[in-house]
């Protein structure tokens, strides 16, 4: 395991992070107790030291487990955890963006944690309704009092995120150092706006479900009769979809790895400070995600994933990039001036 810096903060984190979402079993699907903490123990046995919960995940046990995990050494570990969702039903400031919910969570997640302080405090999604100035006061506040050390913002359009940082860093207060989205091989999406933003602000960059909700391990693409040929289960993925699990199938058998391994892998290779979060409910789930730490994909093998899985850009990435546009803005000169700055 290899260590970035979190976005332009000189906060260290492993290359990949721990989501533990899976962490109980509230919600039908998730880990006990035992389990979660055979998930931690090989994470961190593998150098992990970012962990990534959140306030509402499974009821608040996440939270709790995670807090007795990394009591031992609870210096060690980046804790980051989440504010926005529900905790409480009907009940309108008990939710949301704004300030009374911000405050009323994180002491909330400070007592499930059993710790003084969180590493890294995430706004989990964007509500539409809080002023961003509310927002950015109230965390920078936090800030100030030690409760928290950095911020992130997670699941909100990049213009929103751009005005905030600029606000931020005008008026003083604690810019958004991390930024956490859905991107994998099936969702590329944010490559329109997302991701290039991060880039300029120099924003770390968290990806939640890099596996494509499953779909990349290959689960659903079943071989019968002529090599290649695909069976879609009821209610399954659409086409295209899998056909982007066949070329990661394709491409771990020539590589000799599992597909989930090649799925992280290419995203962990994209432009930027990309932090896949790994998602496991088994020991042996974590480990076949963390080989991914093992996989180097060749330019050809890149070149296959990125071509099955292209999106168009849309309007205005399209139209700029177009050679008669290019030409007319340019007159010419664009083939001869080195612009180190696009990449």
């Amino acid at each position: 395991m290899r260590y970035k810096l979190f976005g332009r903060s000189g906060l260290r984190v492993s290359e990949l992070a721990l989501g533990t979402m899976t962490f109980g079993e509230e919600w039908g699907w998730g880990s006990s107790k035992e389990d979660s903490k055979n998930v931690f123990d090989a994470f961190t046995n593998a150098g992990g030291n970012f962990i990534d919960t959140a306030n509402r995940y499974t009821e608040g046990t996440s939270e709790k487990y995670v807090g007795e995990f990394i009591a031992h050494d609870r210096e060690h570990f980046v804790l980051a955890t989440k504010y926005t969702l529900f905790m409480r039903r009907d009940d309108p400031n008990f939710s949301g963006n704004n300030r009374k919910n911000m405050v009323q969570s994180v002491e909330a997640s400070l007592k499930r944690l059993n710790t003084d302080y969180i590493d890294l405090y995430w706004l989990h999604a964007w509500d539409f309704t809080t002023p961003l100035d509310e927002i950015l006061r109230g965390l920078d506040d936090l800030v100030r009092s030690g409760k928290i050390l950095y911020i992130g913002i997670s699941d909100t359009p990049a213009w929103i995120v751009s005005r905030a940082n600029t606000i931020a860093e005008l008026r003083g207060w604690t810019q958004f150092a991390g930024l956490q989205i859905e991107y994998s091989l099936i969702e590329r999406t944010p490559e329109r706006e997302l991701l290039p933003m991060a880039r300029e602000l120099d924003i770390a960059v968290t990806p939640w479900g890099a596996l494509g909700s499953g779909v990349l391990t290959g689960k659903f693409n079943k071989k019968s009769g002529t090599e290649g040929s695909r069976v879609e289960m009821a209610g399954g993925p659409d086409e295209r979809k899998l056909n982007i699990a066949q070329k990661v199938i394709e491409v771990a058998d020539e590589i000799g790895c599992s597909p989930s391994q090649v799925a992280l892998a290419w995203v962990k290779r994209q432009n930027g400070v990309i932090i896949p979060i790994l998602g496991a409910r088994t020991k042996k789930q974590i480990e076949d995600n963390l080989g991914a730490l093992d996989v180097q994909l060749s330019s050809e093998q890149t070149k296959k994933l990125n071509e099955v899985s292209r999106i168009d850009l849309g309007f205005p990435h399209d139209f700029l990039n177009h050679e008669m546009i290019i030409d007319v803005i340019y007159g010419g000169s664009h083939s001869l001036i080195d612009n180190h700055r696009r990449k």
